[in-house]
């Protein structure tokens, strides 16, 4: 079990703070939501938490197979949709991976991604657009 501790510092800003670490991190609301934008917004973590699980499951993966994933990015474009809720609608997820690795990395690698505990906790609505580029 985890705990974060959120606090509303009002104009639309959260403080959360991580309990095991004590790592602070702050939300606003986006400029099209009525806040300022100043920093991730609710929504963004989610598209942020997604990523950053594919590359860490990936990672993992990599780990125990001794091939080395070091230098790898993504991008995430989180799409927003209004009706008949607004809520994120669609993720854009692209992985730029290391040149170097072994063929036989690259199915094992976007399983992990596809599997991650993020992945399998958004909702089936989200539509999820995954692509790799390997190098």
């Amino acid at each position: 079990m985890v705990e974060i501790e959120i606090g509303y510092e009002g104009d639309l800003h959260t403080t959360c703070r991580h309990g095991p670490s004590g790592r602070v991190i702050e939300t606003d609301a986006p400029v099209d939501n009525q806040g300022r934008g100043e920093s991730y917004s609710p929504t963004d973590l989610l598209a942020t938490a997604l990523g950053t699980c594919m590359m860490t499951v990936m990672a993992i993966t990599a780990r125990r197979q001794g091939w080395k994933i070091e230098g790898a990015r993504a991008r995430v474009e989180k799409h927003m949709v209004a009706d008949p809720l607004r809520r994120v609608g669609r993720l854009v997820l692209r992985f730029h991976m290391p040149p170097g690795l072994v063929p036989e990395a690259r199915p094992v690698l976007e399983q992990a991604a596809r599997t991650c505990p993020v992945k399998q906790s958004v909702h089936p609505d989200i539509e999820i657009d995954l692509g790799f580029d390997w190098g």
